[in-house]
């Protein structure tokens, strides 16, 4: 991890060839010293991360219970028309246009339609939830993202994402997501390293369990470690797919992504065409007088298109898509743009299929089929909905949570075990781990490390430039400390 001299020791064995062999235990040595500085100067992020996150984990069945209100109802009877619903919707808020209708995805549950609001903050729109049965308005609130998170969920989302700081704050979790793989990884090595080393000089030792014949800092170090070792595939699943939503890593993902042809498609909605011989493109209402797409033109195009959205769902379930009710109905705002009904995440909804409709003319112009995906784009999917506690409902969000409690225990036992290597008597925290670990390797192996670490820091480039950092004033510190000995 370091450049500067190591303290002398014995002399080495030479190999057959004549080099110097590599002293035991050395990459131990690394692998500790790397896991001791990060976890130090890393946890604290990562203790707001899994504390925020934990919280956000829950946030989808409290959603439910916070605003019962707006998302149920006690209503019997028949559900009337899409189209009466969003009606209805619209005479409430006339001034804004509508741009999506959730219709109710089984009874008790009310329909969400959506409006393009100018003074909600970006990817934000106004949703105005409709009882199916009644018409009633059972209230609005703002809708954030393709998950339409209310605004409890969608305050949480902003901690965990930023602090509420806006962009400078997505610097902490990009650099916690940065740096929570690299933590677990070598602290599984030196469990397993360990483990190993226990087994060949006692004969027997454990690895998923405490050992609580131990005491002190061995007790906390077989606390920390092997709560470490049950959730580490968690922790570097939480720290990939977290990478993906941060700025500098995530473009470099995108980047990635797309030279690979790892993209998810997307549906063209153009009717431009593709209309019947001698339409208008919706069947004559498409043209309206000459009506502009934008302003107050633009709202009553969006309303009367929303007239057609009974028909679109009907034509998307007749090509397969939306047969299990949790869909979202786009509707068109400008002429020759088709309506698309896509199946939305949802608890145990793992094909977000689209259907692109042309319900004035009866028709299904295009599927997105969700299985004609790239593997990877899939695999990106369903991972964002797990890591956002989606995907399997309930047991989902239990599960993150657990995940989130345990990380944080284990950040606990971390900074006790520091404690506990303070000198008896002192006040001060223990020393690091010793230096000399990397200039110790084989030089083969030295230049394998560096180049894998650049490469790796510069696509993540907040691991990259911490641990630059790091290096650098690690070998300075070394240097005066070699200084002042001479």
């Amino acid at each position: 991890m370091s450049l500067p001299t190591a303290p002398p020791t014995s002399p080495s064995p030479s190999s057959a060839s004549g080099a110097p062999a590599r002293p035991p235990g050395t990459t131990a040595r690394l692998l500790r010293r790397l896991h001791f500085y990060a976890g130090v100067l890393v946890a604290p992020f990562l203790l707001i991360a899994a504390v925020s996150g934990g919280l956000y984990a829950l946030a989808p069945s409290a959603e439910q219970l916070i605003y019962r209100t707006q998302l149920h109802t006690d209503s019997v009877g028949p559900a009337q028309s899409i189209a009466a619903q969003t009606a209805a919707a619209v005479a409430h808020r006339p001034d804004l246009t509508v741009s999506a209708i959730r219709p109710a995805s089984e009874p008790g549950r009310t329909t969400r339609v959506l409006f393009d609001d100018p003074t909600l903050p970006e990817s934000t729109r106004l949703a105005v939830f409709v009882d199916p049965a009644t018409l009633r308005i059972t209230g609005a609130l703002p809708s954030y993202g393709s998950s339409g998170s209310l605004p409890v969920r969608t305050w949480i989302d902003g901690l965990h994402r930023d602090l509420h700081l806006g962009e400078p704050g997505r610097l902490y979790s990009e650099f916690a997501a940065s740096w929570l793989w690299v933590i677990a990884l070598a602290g599984t090595g030196l469990w397993l390293v360990a483990y190993r080393k226990r087994r060949r000089s006692h004969g027997t030792a454990r690895l998923l369990t405490v050992d609580r014949t131990q005491r002190g800092r061995a007790r906390t170090m077989s606390r920390h470690a092997v709560l470490g070792v049950w959730i580490v595939v968690a922790l570097v699943f939480l720290s990939a797919t977290g990478l993906t939503w941060s700025r500098f890593a995530g473009e470099n993902v995108t980047e990635l992504r797309a030279a690979l042809h790892w993209t998810q498609p997307v549906a063209n909605t153009s009717l431009t065409g593709t209309s019947p011989s001698g339409g208008s493109g919706h069947g004559g209402h498409g043209d309206h007088g000459g009506m502009s797409p934008t302003g107050a033109d633009g709202t009553a195009f969006a309303a009367e298109n929303a007239g057609y959205a009974d028909t679109a769902l009907a034509l998307a379930r007749s090509a397969g898509v939306g047969r299990a009710d949790a869909v979202e109905i786009s509707i068109p705002a400008e002429p020759d743009v088709a309506f698309t009904v896509t199946e939305v995440r949802a608890p145990w909804q793992f094909s977000p299929n689209t259907a692109v409709v042309d319900p004035a003319h009866d028709r299904v112009v295009a599927v997105n089929w969700f299985a004609d995906w790239p593997r990877a784009a899939q695999l990106a999917n369903l991972g964002i909905a797990l890591h956002m506690g989606i995907l399997f409902g309930l047991l989902n969000q239990v599960a993150l949570f657990a995940v989130a409690a345990v990380l944080v225990a284990i950040i606990v036992f971390g900074f006790r075990m520091w404690w506990q290597r303070r000198p008896r008597g002192s006040a001060r925290p223990g020393r690091a781990p010793s230096a000399g670990a990397l200039r110790a390797l084989p030089w083969p192996a030295i230049a394998a490390i560096s180049v894998v670490a650049v490469a790796v820091g510069w696509f993540i480039p907040l691991l990259g430039w911490p641990l630059l950092a790091f290096l650098v004033v690690d070998i300075a510190a070394g240097l005066w400390r070699r200084r002042r000995r001479a």
